[in-house]
């Protein structure tokens, strides 16, 4: 795990361990992350591919998601310099 960095942003996220619970629909075992800045970029029902790391995870993008990215970083940093 590297910490934080200039080139990192920052972001919300509930992060869950979700068991398998019928009151909720979970059939299996799974992770949630819940964020609505990574629902602006990973739209439901879109896959990605996530990959272990030392210390966490590294989600991949597809070019629909990077650009989604990349417009979001742009509306983010205006608003930085804009308050």
């Amino acid at each position: 795990m590297t910490g934080p960095a200039k080139s990192k942003i920052p972001i919300e996220a509930n992060v869950y361990i979700h068991k398998k619970d019928p009151e909720t629909r979970s059939k299996i075992l799974h992770i949630d992350i819940e964020s609505p800045i990574l629902s602006k970029i990973i739209k439901p029902y879109e896959v990605t591919f996530v990959r272990g790391k030392v210390g966490g995870l590294f989600i991949g993008l597809k070019k629909p998601m990077l650009e989604r990215a990349e417009q979001l970083i742009a509306e983010l940093e205006k608003e930085a310099r804009n308050p």
